[in-house]
């Protein structure tokens, strides 16, 4: 098993930026791919970004490209999303969850998933 811990939430101005870790347990760490989400209340869990085991590979949802970078670190088992440039449509619940397999954007492709960090924008 793995366990995921979201962490770096809090509120932020527009144009400003946050950086949320997403810490594993567990020596598998280093062999899995992350993924990102965020949910808004009323709304589904939608993708965000993704990041293989080794970080040779990177995807994002199209309205966060050239704002938000994943990166990890697997010596520290930890996972990032560098989130700059932030908008009032950023605001959600982000959570980060390890993938197991099928389309990368998609909830039903990972099968742990963290508790969530509230990041909220305000202009």
């Amino acid at each position: 098993q793995v366990q995921l811990v979201e962490s770096g939430g809090g509120s932020v101005q527009v144009g400003g930026s946050l950086r949320l870790s997403c810490a594993a347990s567990g020596r598998t760490f280093r062999r899995l791919d992350v993924g990102w989400f965020r949910q808004t209340p009323g709304k589904g869990r939608e993708f965000v970004g993704f990041i293989d085991w080794n970080g040779g590979r990177t995807e994002y949802r199209d309205s966060v490209k050239g704002r938000f970078t994943i990166s990890r670190d697997n010596a520290e088992n930890t996972a990032y999303l560098q989130m700059n440039s932030l908008k009032p449509e950023d605001t959600a619940a982000y959570y980060c969850a390890a993938y197991r397999s099928g389309v990368i954007y998609s909830i039903s492709s990972y099968n742990y998933w963290g508790q969530g960090t509230q990041v909220t924008v305000s202009s």
